[in-house]
């Protein structure tokens, strides 16, 4: 139950991400609205054929080094595609490069920022869960 409660709120951590910034930028819910849905649908289609291209590149490491640099590769790949995925959106959205490129850099900022916030809260609220943190 745990498990799914924090999913679901990293679901919604991220629509707000991509809300708030695109309300912020452009000041209208309606394109915050449409970025919300459609850059999540986006990143849920290409994130399984991004994994797979990787895992085959993985497979290929040689050694134990080999393998941890092509695994920081595949980090550095995966912002870069959620990048591209939100300067798309909302370049697309507001028809504007400038507006796209602040999304662009914004919305990988915020998410480094906040979502080990939020990572920290689950874990904290689940070790209190399974007793081995007594509550204050």
């Amino acid at each position: 139950m745990v498990v799914a409660a924090k999913k679901t709120s990293q679901v919604v951590a991220h629509l707000a991400i991509a809300f708030v910034i695109t309300y912020a930028v452009t000041g209208s819910m309606l394109i915050g609205g449409l970025a919300l849905l459609i850059e999540p649908v986006i990143n849920v289609l290409l994130l399984p054929i991004h994994e797979k291209a990787w895992s085959a590149i993985r497979a290929r490491a040689r050694d134990e080094r080999e393998r941890y640099m092509r695994i920081a590769a595949e980090k550095v790949s995966q912002t870069a595609l959620h990048m591209i995925v939100a300067f798309g959106v909302m370049a697309f959205a507001t028809g504007s490069l400038a507006f796209g490129g602040m999304a662009a850099v914004l919305e990988p900022i915020c998410n480094v920022i906040l979502l080990p916030i939020h990572d920290r809260f689950w874990e904290k609220l689940e070790l209190r869960l399974s007793g081995t943190v007594r509550m204050a």
